[in-house]
């Protein structure tokens, strides 16, 4: 019998036997070797749900995870033992938004760790063979499980579009954000300006390479000397995140909104928006990024273990949600080791 961390509603949190399902056609077995905890499973910790994604009875989040195969898969060329990760999407790949190239929008997908489909915590779990991603043979498990959030900040600032050398505001200072501060330096971005309410975080994120690090939206408008940032991103998960963003940003510039705030609400004073003629996009997961991402942590250009500053077995896992949902000092990311 498997053990595996269930959510059964808000704060609510509990490690219990699994009963580990059938494989399907397709499916492999794997053995999982880290997983990470997601501001997106905070929020069904904290919240129940996100949008129309409710838990209505317990399952099994995580969808950030990596794991070693328990079979040869001969059409990928892998062996057993072998490290993979894991792409979570699985689009219906029939519909209008996917044959349009928006897997990440299909509204018939599948999507691994969120309600009604069990995700990775856990010890073991069948996947299909066609959402593998072959990584190279060096590669660690916490690396393994980073690429799925370093492929939503890559995504994320495919949208944005940075210009070259401009300046460019980032709001929150969580996992996310920090990942899309290190890949819009390495897509050509001049200085980024980092907040965060937090001060552990806005420590990391100088340490990754923020020209400016500061609390919050007022230190945005005093370093731009009150005119805003050409282009903001914002990656809270504050429902003031549409807001502050929107604040940042100067008159004709770009918002990219990454985060889910709590509540599932934004607050937005509509005036400040419009006045500024501001282009708005909205960054839902990712698209087909796994080879870039793998590229990046493979060469060094973005580091993901720096962002790591917990690591647990599963029994250990209810407290670090509790731990993530209080802001405790010092947490940004954890990662769960099912079988520690």
């Amino acid at each position: 019998m498997s053990r595996a961390l269930f959510l059964h509603g808000p704060h609510d949190a509990r490690v219990a036997p699994f009963n580990l399902r059938e494989g399907r056609e397709g499916e492999t077995l794997l053995d999982v070797a880290a997983v990470g905890l997601c501001g997106s499973d905070l929020h069904y910790y904290k919240d129940g749900g996100i949008g129309s994604a409710v838990i209505r009875e317990p399952f099994v989040p995580g969808h950030e995870f990596g794991g070693y195969l328990s079979e040869d898969v001969t059409e990928l060329g892998l062996s057993r033992g072998a490290l993979v990760a894991v792409d979570p999407n699985k689009a219906c790949g029939v519909c209008e938004h996917c044959r349009a190239g928006h897997p990440n929008l299909c509204p018939n997908v599948k999507f691994i760790g969120a309600p009604p489909f069990d995700g990775a915590m856990t010890d073991r779990i069948w996947v299909p063979k066609s959402q593998i991603v072959p990584l190279p043979a060096d590669m660690s498990a916490l690396e393994a499980v980073m690429l799925e959030p370093l492929g939503v900040a890559i995504h994320a600032v495919d949208l944005a579009k940075p210009r070259l050398l401009e300046r460019v505001a980032v709001l929150g200072c969580g996992p996310i954000g920090l990942l899309i501060l290190q890949v819009l330096k390495v897509a050509g971005a001049g200085e980024v300006l980092a907040v965060d309410p937090l001060p552990h975080r806005r420590a990391m994120a100088k340490t990754l390479g923020a020209a400016e690090v500061g609390e919050g939206v007022a230190d945005i408008r005093s370093w731009t000397h009150n005119e805003g940032c050409t282009l903001v991103i914002e990656a809270t998960n504050s429902p003031d995140g549409f807001r502050d963003a929107v604040l940042a940003a100067r008159i004709g510039g770009r918002v990219v909104l990454v985060g889910i705030p709590d509540g599932d609400v934004y607050t937005l004073p509509a005036a400040e928006a419009r006045r500024r003629g501001l282009k708005i996009k909205f960054s839902r997961r990712m698209g087909e990024v796994y080879p870039r991402a793998i590229e990046l942590v493979a060469t060094g250009k973005v580091d993901v273990a720096t962002l790591v500053t917990h690591e647990v077995g599963l029994e250990e896992a209810p407290e670090a949600f509790r731990r993530h949902a209080e802001n405790a000092p010092g947490v940004v990311k954890s990662l769960i080791y099912p079988t520690r």
